[in-house]
């Protein structure tokens, strides 16, 4: 039994981005029952050269829609980065959700060998569609979305293992 590109990776994505929703609630919670300004948690670093929550995830929200349009072909909407709040931050990952749920199966499916190529300054970096995928793509995603757990965590946040995981 083989596993298709579309199943590889917007099911997985759509299941991770509402745990993190789930989880962003927890820090809503956390941060009224202590009466925290938003911008304490959302402006935090694991470490100085880190970047801070919300541009985790944001980069986590990026990578998903990124990987699905250069797979399908169809354009992902483009979103500000201005987000400062809990409730913003949640609005971006509803919204990457939605985007994400509008892709076709059919538009990612077949493209495992299809041509990508990722430009970062001067550089070019050519790809196959699964390698992009699984080699690039869902390590990136994971990656955001963990710092953004590790953060949460850190700051005393009540999640765990469950919350991050939820019910693949």
């Amino acid at each position: 039994m083989t596993i298709s590109m579309y199943q590889a990776s917007v099911p997985r994505f759509v299941n991770i981005l509402g745990n993190l929703s789930k989880i962003l609630d927890k820090a809503q919670a956390h941060i009224d029952a202590r009466k925290i300004a938003d911008a304490t948690l959302t402006a935090y670093r694991l470490f100085p050269d880190m970047l801070p929550l919300a541009t985790q995830v944001q980069i986590a929200c990026d990578s998903a829609k990124g990987v699905i349009a250069r797979l399908s072909g169809v354009d992902a909407p483009v979103f500000e980065d201005n987000e400062t709040t809990f409730a913003a931050l949640k609005e971006r990952v509803a919204k990457t959700i939605a985007y994400l749920q509008s892709v076709p199966a059919d538009k990612i499916d077949g493209t495992e060998d299809k041509a990508i190529v990722t430009k970062r300054g001067d550089k070019e970096t050519h790809y196959v569609g699964m390698q992009f995928l699984l080699g690039h793509a869902v390590p990136n995603f994971y990656f955001h979305v963990t710092t953004t757990y590790n953060i949460l965590r850190h700051n005393g946040v009540e999640i765990g293992k469950r919350d991050y995981l939820g019910q693949p």
